[in-house]
């Protein structure tokens, strides 16, 4: 077929993120009849063709990002970050608040909201790799490497912070696991968590004394409620239902009760939905599946990358998506509090999904950039191989010319 010629990368994480865009075309779909009610007069199609309009822009990024040399996501990195530190300043101050948390800009003239914060978890990534893969010489330079890595990330998740904890950790462990998959020193390693903690504190504590405790009150209270279980843990105790009522099999598409109960049924929450529709085993397990097979994959783009930056790049990536979706998953199972992550891929949203499959694109650059490496590589040996034979020939007619020189010369002797 004439677009296999265009559709590059790893086939396996193609098919991967297509499945899980049509779990989440059927999931958010399922899932917002009590929102197309209160908002849309019941009309239940529109929440379906917005959430298959924005799977279709995120499967045009994919597309583009794919297509991109991976080597160009290293030249930009340093202006991405320097881009995205801003957006989240901007969202501070000017931010739109939805669900009591400033997490989201309004594009001007569209009525779209984008949340910085995924802007800037690729950019940190990009930024990360590139430094740790030009430095692989001088990896133990304190001022030099891990001086502007530890900035880049305690600033990053700084400006995070107070909207959104959960999304601040995952960047966290993520830079964090990145640095020791990078060689970086494990006493600058602790020197690292250590300042995380204390900024943390920091936070915390400057938060109280300007009795500014909105959103420590809400980390607070769902840390309680998660550790008693029995206080105000509606959400959870909504998930839970779910999950127990789709047992091992589900009650089936659209057959879900608990979307009308649960808050958040088509983001937060839509793991569960999934769960009691098409049940544990067939829902749950392959979802689980699915994410830990596209980190697999990646681990064998990393794997046959001999570009440190390509290695590094699409580790950093997949890590941040899949620790999100196992985040996401906790959560909804009550292994962890509500953290208000979405499932990379298959939440309802716009910007989730329009980043989410800008890092997957990415992976699949540096996937296909792999190959035409391996190709190049090998092309150039063939041609050194080539070049050797037609040196070998030459010599080889050298003397044999040598040799009938001899001959005559020996025949004259004689005569």
């Amino acid at each position: 077929m004439k677009i296999r010629r265009y559709i590059k990368g790893d086939r396996i994480i193609w098919m991967v993120v297509l499945i899980l865009l049509v779990i989440s075309l059927l999931s958010v779909y399922s899932s917002t009849g009590s929102l197309a009610y209160q908002h849309r007069s019941g009309n239940t199609f529109y929440y379906l063709f917005r959430q298959l309009k924005y799977i279709l822009l995120g499967v045009t990024i994919i597309f583009f990002v794919h297509l991109v040399p991976y080597r160009v996501f290293s030249r930009v990195s340093i202006f991405a970050l320097y881009l995205a530190i801003p957006l989240l300043i901007l969202t501070i101050f000017v931010g739109t608040n939805i669900n009591e948390a400033t997490r989201w800009l309004e594009i001007p003239g569209t009525g779209l909201t984008i949340q910085p914060s995924d802007f800037a978890k690729i950019a940190l990534v990009m930024y990360l790799a590139k430094i740790l893969s030009v430095n692989q010489n001088n990896i133990r330079d304190f001022k030099g490497v891990f001086g502007k890595i530890s900035l880049a990330i305690v600033l990053t998740c700084a400006l995070i912070l107070p909207a959104n904890f959960s999304t601040a950790a995952i960047v966290f462990v993520t830079a964090f696991t990145l640095m020791f998959v990078g060689r970086i020193p494990v006493k600058y390693l602790v020197l690292f968590v250590m300042t995380g903690i204390f900024a943390l504190s920091i936070f915390i504590g400057g938060a109280i004394l300007l009795n500014k405790e909105a959103r420590i009150s809400t980390w607070k209270n769902r840390i309680e409620a998660y550790i008693d279980g029995d206080g105000d843990n509606y959400q959870a105790d909504q998930a839970k239902v779910a999950i127990v009522q789709g047992g091992l099999f589900g009650k089936g598409p659209g057959n879900s009760t608990q979307r009308n109960l649960l808050p958040h049924p088509y983001s937060d929450f839509i793991y569960a939905i999934i769960i009691e529709e098409y049940g544990s085993l067939v829902g749950g397990i392959l979802v689980i599946a699915l994410y830990l097979w596209l980190f697999f994959r990646a681990g064998l783009i990393i794997r046959r990358s001999k570009s440190t930056y390509g290695a590094f790049l699409a580790f950093g990536l997949s890590m941040g998506l899949v620790l999100q979706a196992f985040v996401n998953m906790a959560v909804a199972v009550g292994l962890v509090p509500v953290t208000g992550q979405t499932l990379p891929l298959v939440s309802m949203g716009g910007s989730s999904i329009f980043f989410t499959s800008m890092a997957t694109g990415m992976i699949l650059s540096v996937s296909w950039g792999t190959k035409e490496d391996a190709r190049e590589k090998a092309l150039e040996e063939s041609e050194r191989l080539k070049e050797e034979s037609e040196k070998l020939k030459e010599e080889s007619e050298r003397l044999k010319d040598e040799s009938e020189k001899l001959k005559r010369t020996e025949f004259e002797v004689n005569v």
